[in-house]
C-alpha cells in the first residue's frame, strides 16, 4: 500500500485538526483532488491527493488532531518510489490523544506530598494532584482532598480540549511567558482635536509607523539564544482580531506611508477573511510589531503580551471623556489610553519611552 502522511503545513506548525473528509474508503481519486480539509493554528486548508488511486483507509476521523508526518490516507498498490518520511502504521489521534495533551494527570507531581496509593487514585479519577488543595499536616494530600477535587471536576463537566486558534494562542502565550522579559509603560493621548468621524484604528496604525520611525528599536526581532537583535526596515503590523473561534493576528504589510483609506480597506478585507477562515497562513506570519485595540470592547490600560521574536506590542484602551487642564483651566476632552509592552532584553526603557511619546504626539494631531 501507499501511505500519504500529513505534510508540513507551514512555519512551525506541528499538527492539524481534521475538519472534513472529501473522500471515503473505496473511492478512486485523481492527482490533486481534494482529500481533506484541515484546520491549522490559524486557517482551514485543503490537502490534495499526491497520487491517483483507490483509497483503502482514512487514518484519522473528523475532529481528530493529527501530527505532521503521521499517516493520513492509505492508497491501494505499492509506491512507485520510496516516499521521503513515509511511515506505515496507525496514527495516534482521537479522543485519547487529545485528553493526554489537554489534561496531563499522569504526571508524577514530584512537588506534591501524597502517598503512592493516592497518586494512583488521582490517576483513576482524572485529578491533577498539582491542583489539589491539601488539608493534611504539613501540606500532605489526603484521600478526601482527592475525592473532593474529583467531585468538583465532575460538577464542572468534561474538559474541552483547545483547538485551532485557541490552541495556538495557548502555545504562544506559554512561550512568551517563559522567554520574554516584559515591561509595560502607559500614558494618555488627548484626541479631542480629532474629527467626529475619525477612524481610531487607522490613526493608531499611522501613529505606530511614526513611532517606529522615531525609535526603530521597537520594530525588531530578537533572538534570545544568540542574544542578537535585527532591526527591520519595513513596519509589518500584526493587528489582533477577536472572533468567536479565538484570537487571530493578520498582518498589514509595510504600513508606513499608506493612506487612511487604503488601511481601512485592508482592515475590512482581513476581518472578512478571518471570519470566513479563508485568510492564507502566510498573511499571519513575519510581522514586526503588534497592535491590540481592546478598547473597542472594554478596558482602559493593559499589559499586552509580546510574542517572540517581536519586541513590542501597543495596546489601545477605550476612548473616554476626561477633565484635563487647558491653559490652566479645566476642560473636558476625549482621551485615548495607550499601553506599550516591550521585551526588556532587547529594548531599553528610554527607547520604549521615545517610541510611545512619538505615538502620542502623532495621535494628538488634528488630521
Amino acid at each position: 500500500m501507499r501511505v500519504f502522511e500529513l505534510p508540513d503545513l507551514g512555519e512551525g506548525l506541528t499538527e492539524a485538526e481534521i475538519v472534513e473528509w472529501h473522500v471515503a474508503v473505496g473511492d478512486e481519486v485523481a492527482v490533486d483532488q481534494s482529500l481533506v480539509s484541515v484546520e491549522t493554528a490559524k486557517a482551514i486548508v485543503d490537502i490534495p491527493a499526491p497520487w491517483a488511486g483507490k483509497v483503502t483507509r482514512l487514518c484519522a476521523a473528523a475532529g481528530d488532531i493529527a501530527p505532521v508526518g503521521k499517516p493520513l490516507v492509505e492508497f491501494e498498490g505499492e509506491p512507485e518510489s520510496e516516499d521521503a518520511g513515509s511511515v506505515i502504521g496507525g496514527v495516534e489521534v482521537g479522543d485519547e490523544h487529545i485528553e493526554e495533551t489537554a489534561a496531563p494527570v499522569s504526571r508524577s507531581a514530584p512537588g506534591v506530598k501524597a502517598v503512592p496509593a493516592l497518586r494512583a487514585l488521582a490517576r483513576r479519577l482524572g485529578v491533577d494532584l498539582n491542583m489539589v488543595k491539601a488539608s493534611g499536616k504539613d501540606g500532605v494530600i489526603l484521600k478526601e482532598d482527592v475525592e473532593r477535587a474529583a467531585k468538583r471536576l465532575a460538577e464542572a463537566g468534561d474538559a474541552e480540549p483547545l483547538r485551532g486558534p485557541r490552541r495556538a494562542m495557548a502555545t504562544s502565550m506559554v512561550l512568551a511567558n517563559a522567554e520574554v522579559a516584559s515591561a509595560t509603560i502607559m500614558d494618555d493621548a488627548d484626541v479631542d482635536a480629532w474629527a467626529a468621524d475619525a477612524d481610531p484604528s487607522t490613526r493608531l496604525i499611522r501613529a505606530i509607523a511614526t513611532g517606529c520611525a522615531a525609535e526603530p528599536a521597537l520594530n525588531a526581532w530578537y533572538d534570545g539564544q544568540a542574544q542578537a537583535r535585527r532591526l527591520l526596515k519595513k513596519v509589518d503590523l500584526a493587528v489582533a482580531v477577536d472572533t468567536v473561534d479565538g484570537l487571530f493576528v493578520p498582518v498589514l504589510r509595510d504600513i508606513a506611508g499608506r493612506s487612511a483609506g487604503d488601511l481601512r480597506d485592508a482592515l475590512n478585507r482581513i476581518r472578512r477573511d478571518v471570519e470566513a477562515r479563508s485568510i492564507p497562513p502566510e498573511e499571519m506570519r513575519g510581522y514586526s510589531i503588534t497592535l491590540t485595540n481592546y478598547g473597542t470592547i472594554a478596558g482602559r490600560y493593559a499589559a499586552p503580551i509580546v510574542v517572540p521574536p517581536t519586541v513590542a506590542i501597543l495596546g489601545a484602551g477605550r476612548i473616554r471623556d476626561q477633565v484635563v487642564a487647558v491653559a490652566g483651566a479645566p476642560a473636558v476632552h476625549r482621551v485615548l489610553p495607550v499601553s506599550l509592552t516591550f521585551d526588556h532584553r532587547a529594548v531599553t526603557g528610554g527607547e520604549a519611552g521615545r517610541f510611545l511619546n512619538a505615538v502620542i504626539v502623532d495621535l494628538e494631531l488634528a488630521d
